[in-house]
């Protein structure tokens, strides 16, 4: 007599929680348990950090993936932001109304007309950049590479919000902005304690938000004219909800998710291009300077070093109701890890994934088209604001230094850190030529 086949949903497979204590008994991350998970259950797993605690839910399948960010969003909310702490209700960590209004605002800014404002600050960064880049060369200076990319990021994202260059003395304040994301993820858990951690940081990065607000409110435009800064000051007449602190807020977010994630992508490409020259010189090779062929070329190496070092490289949700994912029960409360990282590196989407192959982004066929297998800003409403913006400086600067001398390393970082972004741990200290 044949036994029916179960009805209704399954529960998700569930890593043993003693193989998740053996893990970090060795000396295991959460990435090294995410890592394990995949392995074990496919793309959609659970795991418990503490056994006494409910299971949280990976997902990592591209379907799961797409229905959690954007078939469902409403149903798998963002309850908070790990970087709340320095961004307060920013955007990226505002939720429901209130993040509808603020994204509204901000998306016009991104998008079409609003990114052609930014195209002549970005190029001037640029060509800041080449120009000390060309000093290092003819002088044979030892400089970090990590730290120009910052340098470079922030340059641009200072002019994009106030219409100034960066100068050095808000560049030194503003160094303040890593520094306190580094620290996020170690701070105790008591919240008192925590935010006495930072508190010296947050202060110093509050003493300039003040004063760039105050040029805003006063009409002061830079050499540019007047940033983006100057749309949240304006808002802030026909809309109430934008107080002194929100605005605060809003340029923290934006310094904060608008340099430190294109830093971080430039850095990890300039390590990858030491290890594999060839992409480099193919790129060069695609087409003459302003090209077309050379712009997709250099975005191909852009799209593959985030691929491999996505700027989200986990995406934390909480189902805010019952529902069926994959055909797995999950319910209301369950937490859950959107991981691209992993989705990335997936050998049934991506085959030898952890192969450095820029030309997944330019022959046609080499990369999955589902939509739910490519994410390093995130999908659905809730995907990065500033995409667009961070592809357009990130290929604005490798037009103007990868014709130029390659970095040569005198070492590199031994470690990944896996924070609120994932970036090399440790100096990456070279000279050109």
């Amino acid at each position: 007599m044949a036994v029916p086949a179960p009805s209704g949903p399954r529960s998700v497979p569930e890593l043993d929680p003693a193989r998740v204590a053996r893990r970090l008994a060795d000396g295991g991350g959460l990435v090294d348990v995410l890592t394990e998970v995949r392995a074990r259950t496919g793309g959609l797993g659970a795991f418990r950090l503490d056994p006494a605690a409910p299971p949280t839910v990976l997902v990592t399948g591209p379907d799961a993936v797409q229905h959690v960010l954007a078939r469902h969003p409403e149903g798998y909310v963002k309850r908070s932001h790990r970087a709340r702490l320095l961004i307060g209700d920013g955007v990226l960590s505002a939720t429901g109304e209130a993040w509808r209004r603020q994204r509204k605002l901000l998306q016009s800014q991104f998008t079409g007309p609003g990114m052609r404002r930014y195209e002549e600050r970005i190029t001037a960064a640029a060509r800041v950049t080449a120009a000390r880049w060309a000093e290092h060369a003819r002088t044979g200076r030892v400089f970090d590479v990590g730290e120009e990319m910052r340098r470079f990021a922030l340059d641009t994202i200072w002019r994009a919000l106030t219409g100034h260059p960066l100068d050095a003395g808000t560049e030194r304040e503003l160094a303040t902005v890593a520094e306190v994301m580094t620290a996020l993820p170690s701070l105790p858990a008591d919240a008192d304690a925590a935010r006495g951690a930072v508190a010296g940081g947050i202060a110093r990065i509050d003493a300039v938000a003040e004063r760039a607000v105050a040029v805003a409110r006063d009409g002061g435009a830079g050499p540019d004219g007047p940033g983006l800064l100057r749309v949240l000051v304006e808002a802030s007449a026909t809309r109430p909800e934008y107080t002194d602190r929100l605005i605060r807020d809003e340029l923290v977010t934006l310094l904060m998710a608008g340099h430190e994630t294109t830093a971080t992508t430039l850095t990890w490409l300039y390590l990858l291009l030491d290890r594999h020259p060839e992409a480099r010189e193919q790129a060069l090779a695609a087409g003459p300077e302003g090209s077309e062929e050379r712009h997709r070329a250099l975005q191909a190496l852009l799209h593959e070093t985030l691929r491999l070092y996505p700027s989200a490289w986990i995406l934390p949700r909480h189902a805010a109701e019952d529902d069926v994912l994959d055909g797995h029960a999950i319910p209301a409360g369950t937490d859950l890890l959107v991981c691209p990282y992993l989705t990335h590196r997936d050998p049934g989407l991506w085959p030898d994934p952890e192969r450095f192959d820029p030309t997944r982004f330019t022959t046609p066929g080499r990369r999955p088209a589902h939509p739910g297998a490519y994410l390093p800003f995130g999908i659905g409403p809730r995907a990065c604001l500033g995409l667009q913006f961070a592809l357009r400086e990130s290929t604005t600067l490798l037009a103007h230094l990868l014709p130029g001398p390659a970095p040569r390393f005198h070492s590199l970082p031994a470690r990944t850190s896996y924070g609120i972004t994932v970036r090399p741990d440790g100096p990456a200290p070279a000279t050109l030529g």
